[in-house]
């Protein structure tokens, strides 16, 4: 009976690890490729349990995420300009034919991340090649990008991989470069301030010497038009006098040498040195301004 139950639990034990070793379970992030005797069996994309033949079939797992590629230095390029440039970068892939990936590679993550690198590598040189030092720090950055990004995914292809993303996190000069950048930008700053503000000295005396024409012209109109009104008013007054005085020619006598007293006698330190028997005082003399016989 002892041997018995021995045997059974042999027997279930057996069981178990037969069925351990038959079924197998493929995560949602992950490839599985079944091999059969080293040969490529069946590719399994979707997640689930799945059953294998023990001891002839073995899995192996692949990352279905996307992966990223960091440069742990930045990278020197040269531009059209023979200038040099440091570049940070990485890049985003993931596998889409694991198939392929296993044949071109042998699964190696390591060796699939230098074939991209150099990949990258080349056709970032190439770009940069062709651009100024202004088009890859500011100008043409977005389209080195996908550039990039197309032509390294044409070749990811070729090991069933893709290229999802290539991005310039830095883009910056060495140090003997930007101390002769920065000396060139400072210098065109200088020559575009000198340019603005020799153009607004030159629109201001250009509003200057408008504003000054504008005011001798106002000021001689204004001359012209108080000397009109003032001839008129003077034509006028002399008008109103003559034809007030000649009613009456002795009043007018009159007036006249009281305005002439007036003006004579204005300062109280004038001296004036006159006859008085002269005419110019018949009026104080008489009211009625007789002539001196």
């Amino acid at each position: 009976m002892r041997d018995k139950m021995s045997l059974i639990g042999g027997t279930l034990l057996l069981l178990v690890v037969i069925a351990s070793m038959s079924l197998f379970t493929v995560d949602q992030r992950q490839y599985a490729i079944v091999f059969q005797l080293g040969e490529v069996k069946e590719v399994i994309s979707e997640p689930g349990l799945n059953a294998k033949l023990p001891f002839i079939q073995n899995v192996r797992y692949f990352d279905k995420r996307i992966l990223t590629m960091d440069t742990p230095e930045p990278e020197r390029f040269i531009t059209s300009e023979k200038k040099n440039v440091l570049v940070d970068h990485f890049v985003k892939w993931r596998i889409v034919d694991p198939r392929l990936y296993y044949e071109s590679v042998a699964g190696d993550e390591a060796r699939a991340r230098t074939r991209l690198t150099q990949t990258v590598n080349a056709g970032l040189r190439e770009e940069f090649g062709r651009r100024t030092v202004h088009d890859v720090v500011s100008g043409e950055r977005d389209n080195i990008m996908e550039q990039m990004r197309e032509r390294a995914d044409r070749d990811a292809r070729t090991i069933g991989a893709q290229i999802v993303d290539v991005r310039l996190k830095r883009v910056d000069l060495p140090n003997e470069v930007s101390e002769s950048v920065y000396r060139r930008m400072e210098a065109e700053r200088k020559r575009v301030a000198n340019e603005l503000r020799s153009l607004g000295a030159a629109e201001a005396e250009r509003i200057r010497a408008d504003a000054d024409r504008q005011r001798e012209v106002i000021i001689a109109e204004a001359y012209r038009s108080a000397q009109e009104a003032k001839g008129e008013g003077d034509a006028k007054a002399t008008a109103i006098y003559a034809e007030a005085f000649g009613k009456d020619r002795e009043f007018y006598s009159f007036y006249r040498s009281l305005e002439a007293y007036r003006a004579s006698f204005a300062g109280k330190d004038d001296v004036l040195v006159v006859d008085p028997s002269s005419d110019f005082f018949r009026f104080m003399k008489d009211a009625g301004g007789a002539p001196r016989n």
